[in-house]
């Protein structure tokens, strides 16, 4: 796209505003000439506080504040800038992941997803630091430290509005008789791209590989998430802080002798030899996910009480664990008698769902699992006298069913499935109507 001439000097024209600049740049002359210029050149409506948002990203000199990243100063490049920016219906994210406490794991790439290690320079770079230092300048972050974890990255184009002004206050264009109490039941804890991500790590058998399980089956955790957006018409998110991450004190000895006290990542120790076959699985799983989302096997909310369940603990860690499976093998007919055939009326709900799990396991001591999982989460909901300290035994058993069923669902669903209700009726009937494919995590 040609950068339109009139654009380039309504550009310039801002940028020599004099520092400090006016006390209301949304009303200066300048300001608006540009934002007009915009509006003609990319068919928006109004820009006024996306403008603002872009320029400030850009480094506008008169709205730098000290400390802040020097501007640019090609007005062709700038207003090239603008103009793709307000024209735009696309955006490009990357979502930046800690991996806290993960061990020494290996390169991975499958899908969209890469875990990695990398420098304090190449952080920086995926940061975009030039754009965080103009909008949050004198706030440091430390890369150094950033660097001495692993990293889960996604990158991915995504639809945005094509109203620039909508992008930068959405609040100004949201309905205001609407129910702002209200909520999405399935709402996603990250980034659709980033959950999607999570799961596929979750299927393998980390509560088998770890070396120090009754502390902390997970392998690795996940404290925040933070998306990097192409977007100039909105503002990036405040920079993160390494001090979120886990970190122990150690202790070595320097050139001269001399004992040095440093900091190094805490990690949750795993079976290196077991980790070999991780790259291979993951890639497989993926591709698996990729046809398994499409088939009315995984329409439930499989993956959201998985991910749920990894970053909860305790009994939410349990009890949502024990939702994976309902959401897996669960349907109305476990719990509404008039619904079911005859043969099966007389079965208790919780009888069909061990069932169903040794069924689709071929293990029948699935099914015994499951019901004392089923009456450690009966003792808890109901309130019934009987309950106690739940186990590392039991939390993990919790884990390992679900982390087994959603497996075995999804090779299920990525060969020829049935629909979801043959393969329920086929289950309880100890038919098995899939044959899991023979995966290098079938034996945890």
């Amino acid at each position: 796209m040609a950068v339109d001439g009139l654009l380039v000097a309504a550009v310039q024209e801002v940028w020599s505003i004099p520092a400090p600049g006016p006390s209301n740049l949304l009303a200066d002359p300048r300001f608006k000439a540009l934002a007009e210029r915009l509006r003609q050149q990319c068919g928006c409506g109004r820009v006024s506080f996306a403008l603002s948002n872009a320029l400030r990203n850009l480094g506008l000199p008169c709205a730098e504040r000290p400390g802040a990243q020097p501007s640019r100063e090609n007005p062709e490049a700038i207003a090239a800038d603008l103009q793709r920016a307000f024209s735009a219906t696309t955006t490009r994210r990357r979502h930046l992941c800690p991996l806290d406490l993960a061990d020494d794991l290996p390169v991975l790439s499958f899908g969209l997803v890469r875990i990695s290690s990398f420098t304090a320079e190449q952080l920086e770079g995926l940061f975009d630091t030039e754009r965080l230092g103009r909008v949050y300048p004198g706030r440091s972050v430390d890369f150094a430290r950033l660097a001495q974890v692993q990293w889960l990255v996604l990158e991915e184009e995504v639809a945005i509005d094509p109203r620039p002004e909508a992008r930068a206050i959405p609040i100004f264009f949201q309905r205001m008789d609407q129910d702002f109490g209200a909520f999405d039941p399935l709402a996603r804890r990250y980034p659709e791209l980033v959950e999607e991500a999570v799961f596929c790590l979750l299927l393998a058998p980390w509560e088998a590989w770890g070396t120090m399980t009754p502390v902390d089956w997970r392998g690795f955790h996940l404290p925040w998430v933070y998306t990097v957006d192409t977007d100039l018409a909105i503002q990036p998110a405040a920079p993160p802080d390494a001090a979120s991450l886990t970190f122990e004190p150690t202790i070595y000895h320097g050139q001269d002798g001399e004992d040095i006290e440093d900091e190094q990542p805490s990690v949750l120790q795993l079976d290196g030899d077991d980790l070999q076959g991780l790259a291979e699985g993951l890639a497989e799983a993926w591709r698996k996910l990729e046809t398994a989302r499409i088939t009315d096997l995984f329409q439930t909310p499989i993956e959201h009480f998985m991910v749920r369940a990894h970053a909860s603990t305790g009994i939410d860690e349990l009890l949502a664990h024990m939702t994976v499976l309902e959401a897996a093998l669960g349907e109305e007919a476990d719990h509404d008698r008039k619904l079911r055939p005859k043969p099966q009326r007389n079965l208790s709900a919780t009888e069909r769902m061990a069932r169903k799990v040794a069924g689709l396991l071929n293990d029948p001591a699935a099914a015994q699992a499951y019901r004392d999982l089923f009456r450690i989460r009966s003792l808890f909901v109901h309130g019934r006298a009987g309950l106690t300290t739940i186990s590392t035994d039991q939390k993990i058993m919790a884990r390992r069913l679900a982390r087994r069923v959603a497996n075995a669902l999804l090779d299920c669903a990525s060969s020829s499935p049935p629909t979801r209700s043959v393969l329920l009726t086929q289950l309880l009937a100890h038919h098995l109507p899939c044959q899991p494919h023979s995966s290098i995590w079938a034996r945890f």
